[in-house]
């Protein structure tokens, strides 16, 4: 999926992710353990997780983006989930 395609915030995080932040959420930028599996099989640490805002929750709600990669602000791959890590689309580079 195109990165013009996803919602206007889940372009935003993927903005901050290049950047290296700052990131509005503690969990941000933390290890994703990719316990599902739908993801590519990698060593732990591979993956983080970073919290696409979603207008009207009150928590940070399902949506994210999963990147991975040696250097986060340089992802090899990333993937958007808008139903919290139940089906992924990987996003086109």
């Amino acid at each position: 999926m195109s990165l013009s395609s996803l919602p206007s915030e889940a372009q935003a995080t993927a903005q901050r992710i290049r950047q290296g932040g700052p990131f509005p959420y503690a969990k941000d930028g933390s290890v994703f353990g990719n316990r599902e599996r739908l993801l590519p099989a990698k060593r732990r640490g591979h993956y983080r997780e970073y919290t696409v805002r979603t207008p009207g929750s009150r928590d940070r709600g399902a949506r994210r983006i999963i990147c991975g990669g040696e250097r986060p602000s340089e992802p090899e791959a990333c993937y958007y989930t808008a139903d919290h890590y139940a089906s992924f689309a990987r996003i086109a580079p």
